[in-house]
């Protein structure tokens, strides 16, 4: 079967965890045997000569949102159009453009189709009228799965899409979503897709409990998290030179935190729990800042500093933005412990990714973190300070403990998805939509 997924995360400079999701269904898709295409929201032109030229260029960098007198121009210019869908056309493929550097975050399509500004496109339509764009194309492939909630349609396709949590709805003051937006665009999707896709059985529960149950069912896949192949050719020696050559850190000593830094994820409380512990293990940082994360990081900035914490906290408290993956990946191979206890996630990648090297992990007893974790983890409530900072220092002193927490990583992390396994679960979704297609 031929089966085309969105680009709209993949198309983030600096990635996302619905990216990574993404990059590993395309991988899942094609060891089930399709061919996998791509549908992005990038403008290229009319000149077909420079259409894969703008599309990787556009990939390699952050565009600045239109404002002003551009975006009112350019929304009265699309208003009518919408009415009619979008088109979104090929994107020619040679040998000719360098695509190697974006061989980790972009999965190898067979084939790539784009519409300038689709996603915003769709979204402003949903905004106004409540409706999906209708999207075509030349030969539609037989499904298209949309990754994330989004108020587009492919006509001549199975519409697949993917919901992997309703944080927006269980937690709304941690993020900054229309929640009426949000709400009316979950509750079409149920009620329109073809299949609905979720990444863990918490996640399948709130849908149902929410909305009920969708109309052409739903499937929990789990979620892959795809190991970049050079550290499986790198041993323990190589990332201890790495680590301390390019961040001074030493092998497993230092506890880390990855991921967005936002009200959901619960670092301003891992923060005041690390700082009660006044241990000698550093807590290192990585992640961009997002929404209200001034509050989340108040007690180790100037602005938060009271009694010259600040300068009390050199050296114990270091943060990173954004890094290359393998670069990531290699820092969380290295670490003492990763500690993750969010309030809530729709499935948790950073737990799965830290099992998967075998890493211990401090992660909450919420949630979908219970069925990613298992008991190959310290857990504790995250609401809980104390609970936190008595799990760091367990985790800081105890190496007995590291060692039988990283052994039933390791074991546990072999029973979690791998490509193998999303494969195997999403072949049960495509049989709800199978017969369907070949009437």
């Amino acid at each position: 079967m031929r089966i085309a997924i969105d680009g709209y995360n993949l198309a983030m400079p600096q990635g996302t965890g619905v990216a990574t999701y993404g990059y590993g269904l395309a991988e899942a898709l094609k060891e089930l045997g399709h061919q996998v295409e791509g549908v992005f929201g990038i403008a290229v032109g009319a000149d077909p000569a420079l259409k894969e030229i703008r599309f990787f260029e556009a990939l390699g960098r952050t565009t600045k949102p239109l404002s002003g007198k551009a975006l009112l121009y350019r929304r009265a210019r699309e208003f009518p159009v919408n009415f009619f869908g979008a088109r979104v056309g090929p994107v020619p493929s040679s040998a000719f453009v360098e695509k190697r550097v974006f061989e980790k975050r972009l999965p190898a399509f067979d084939r790539i189709h784009t519409a300038g500004r689709l996603f915003e496109r769709a979204e402003r339509y949903f905004q106004l009228t409540g409706r999906f764009l209708s999207v075509r194309m030349m030969d539609p492939p037989d499904i298209m799965h949309w990754t994330y909630p989004l108020p587009l349609k492919l006509e001549g396709a199975r519409n697949i899409y993917t919901l992997h949590d309703l944080v927006p709805l269980r937690l709304p003051y941690t993020t900054l979503d229309v929640k009426r937006y949000y709400h009316a665009l979950v509750k079409r999707c149920v009620a329109e897709a073809d299949h609905i896709v979720t990444v863990s059985e918490s996640s399948r529960r709130d849908i149902e409990l929410i909305f009920g149950t969708p109309r052409g069912g739903i499937t929990n896949t789990y979620q892959s998290a795809p190991m970049p192949p050079e550290l499986s050719d790198q041993d323990r020696a190589a990332d201890a030179a790495s680590i301390e050559g390019i961040f001074g850190l030493k092998l497993q000593g230092y506890f880390l935190y990855f991921g967005a830094i936002e009200p959901k994820k619960n670092l301003g409380r891992l923060i005041e729990a690390y700082l009660s512990l006044m241990t000698e293990t550093p807590l290192v940082i990585v992640g961009g800042r997002s929404w209200q994360s001034e509050d989340e990081l108040k007690l180790i900035t100037p602005q938060g500093a009271q009694g010259g914490i600040v300068n009390r906290l050199a050296g114990r408290i270091v943060r990173l933005d954004y890094l290359p993956r393998t670069l990531l990946m290699r820092l969380v191979r290295g670490a003492k412990a990763v500690t993750f206890p969010s309030l809530y996630e729709g499935f948790g990648l950073p737990v799965l990714e830290a099992m998967q090297l075998g890493v211990p992990v401090l992660t909450s007893n919420t949630s979908s973190l219970v069925e990613v974790a298992g008991d190959a983890s310290v857990m504790v409530d995250p609401y809980d300070i104390r609970a936190i900072a008595g799990g760091l220092a367990a985790l800081d002193s105890d190496a007995d403990l590291r060692s039988r927490i990283e052994r039933g990583a390791l074991s546990h992390g072999a029973q979690l998805p791998s490509q193998p396994a999303l494969a195997a679960e999403y072949g049960v979704a495509l049989l709800t939509v199978r017969p369907a297609i070949e009437l």
